[in-house]
């Protein structure tokens, strides 16, 4: 039996930056928040590479944003790519997203262990009650409701915690999930498995793009580059399922093998060596990682960030997804508690708000994993098949995301499964002997990465601009806009409470 029994207003499972950020934006609006962390940070994790949302706009809405700055961080400017037909290597540049400009073009490049742990002392700064090394052991329901846990000290003893909401952002590896309903389906494109490890004295991109990801295609798969400092390096190849026999055995001469395979990346690191010592002297594996449950949370639970759903790393969206998701789901936690609004209402919001962001990256992602064919090729069949309605780029997004009929499917989680089958069908049905379109090449028009980071570019752009975070229309028909302060849900003006029918 638990020694004690405490009882909160919201439990946070999780102490990763989307269970930081959501613990502190909810201590933040003035509730009684206990964070749960199994380690002792700092701890090592992967996803190093941000995007401008969670440096501007998450960053801001903390009150972390100089502190981010002071900690010297590799400033990344966009992303470099050896992808496609074409031989050549080409750069994006967060500069170019409208609302950023030079002076929110940019995000970090992070050593995990000194970033999260920045987060996480913010939390507990901000008024949260920070506890590290307990380990959760049951989760805990009252008629159909989430009602508190049950964890772990790291003395031994066992303590209970009554609480309005359970926030689970436990990662990919937890299990309290389950306690959403549903169910995890794994994406049948992204079936791929990560061989990643450390090297010292790589190469760097010339500048002003040095602290770019680099990403490089090849025969078997694709590597991504982190220059997390001047001489830290982070390298890691992923490869298709049908190529595992690659990542058998010895990890270390694995990767090695994979490094000869990709001429781009071995050359960049010729004069550099593998860090062999330490927290980064493994070589680790990672596999069947891009899934999305099919709900994100029920009556007094949440999932945020990994919990909910992963999608394939390429263009680093894992940090944004977790801290994205963490300022949806403090926004009902405060709307909840604080307003008095109507649970469904305010995490129905969430929901369909993280779930569509989730979709756009996954259904551009298996666009952009055709690797070898040329760059226009999927989005021009997917016009055609379309029956020309829409543009090359607008019809493929419409096609894979189920809206070619014009039914808001995106939203609804059952859809789930049907959407990513379909998503992977029609890549398959596509690749082969298409002639693209040669009146055009939208790549060059660069309008499916401005639709693909268009809420990232969004709410960097409201930090940037040191504006408030108020939304005068709602995202969804009959939906919720964010108030000024950026961390609760109102009403669009002039709506009735419940909105439109």
């Amino acid at each position: 039996m638990p020694a004690s029994s405490e009882e909160f207003d919201a439990v946070v499972v999780g102490g990763g930056p989307g269970g930081s950020t959501a613990a502190a934006l909810i201590a933040m609006a003035g509730h009684r928040v206990l964070l749960l962390e199994r380690e002792r940070f700092p701890r090592y994790q992967i996803g190093e590479s941000l995007l401008p949302s969670t440096i501007h706009g998450i960053g801001r809405l903390l009150g972390v944003e100089e502190e981010l700055h002071e900690a010297g961080f590799m400033r990344k400017r966009g992303g470099t790519f050896r992808w496609g037909s074409a031989p050549e290597t080409w750069t994006f540049s967060f500069a170019d997203a409208p609302g950023l400009g030079e002076t929110g073009g940019y995000a970090y490049q992070v050593e995990r262990m000194r970033f999260d742990a920045l987060l996480l002392k913010h939390a507990g700064r901000v008024g949260a009650d920070v506890r590290e090394e307990c380990a959760v052991r049951a989760v805990h329901h009252h008629d159909g409701r989430v009602t508190g846990l049950t964890y772990r000290s790291p003395e031994g003893t066992e303590a209970e915690v009554r609480a309005r909401y359970v926030i689970d952002a436990s990662g990919n590896t937890g299990r309290l999930h389950t306690a959403a309903g549903g169910r995890r389906v794994y994406s049948p494109f992204f079936r791929n498995i990560a061989v990643f490890g450390y090297f010292e004295g790589g190469r760097r991109l010339p500048p002003p793009n040095q602290g770019n990801i680099l990403c490089a295609a090849f025969d078997t798969g694709w590597f991504w580059y982190i220059p997390l400092t001047d001489r830290l390096t982070s390298v890691g190849a992923v490869v298709n399922r049908e190529h595992a026999d690659q990542v058998q055995g010895n990890p270390e001469q694995a990767l090695a093998k994979l490094v000869d395979q990709c001429a781009l990346v071995r050359d960049h690191l010729a004069d550099a060596r593998r860090v062999t010592e330490g927290t980064y002297g493994r070589v680790r594996v990672r596999k069947d990682y891009s899934y999305c449950n099919t709900r994100f949370w029920a009556p007094g639970v949440a999932l945020v960030g990994d919990a909910a759903c992963f999608i394939d790393p390429v263009f680093s969206s894992g940090v944004h997804l977790a801290t994205y998701s963490a300022m949806l789901t403090a926004r009902s936690v405060n709307s909840v508690l604080g307003a008095g609004m109507d649970e469904g209402r305010a995490f129905g919001e969430f929901e369909a708000r993280y779930r569509r962001e989730y979709t756009v990256f996954h259904d551009f992602l298996a666009a952009f994993y055709s690797m070898q064919a040329p760059k226009d090729t999927y989005f021009w069949q997917a016009h055609k098949v379309t029956g020309g309605q829409a543009g090359a780029l607008a019809s493929f997004i419409n096609l894979v995301g189920g809206l070619a009929s014009g039914d808001r499917a995106l939203i609804d989680a059952d859809q789930l499964t049907g959407r990513l089958a379909t998503a992977s069908r029609v890549l398959d049905e596509t690749a082969d002997g298409y002639q693209a379109d040669p009146a055009g090449d939208p790549w060059d028009e660069s309008p499916m990465l401005a639709e693909t980071f268009a809420q990232s570019d969004a709410l960097a752009g409201q930090g940037v601009a040191r504006g408030d975070f108020a939304e005068k229309t709602p995202q969804f028909p009959g939906g919720l806009v964010a108030t000024a302060d950026g961390m609760h849900w109102a009403e669009p003006a002039g709506e009735p409470p419940g909105g439109t029918p």
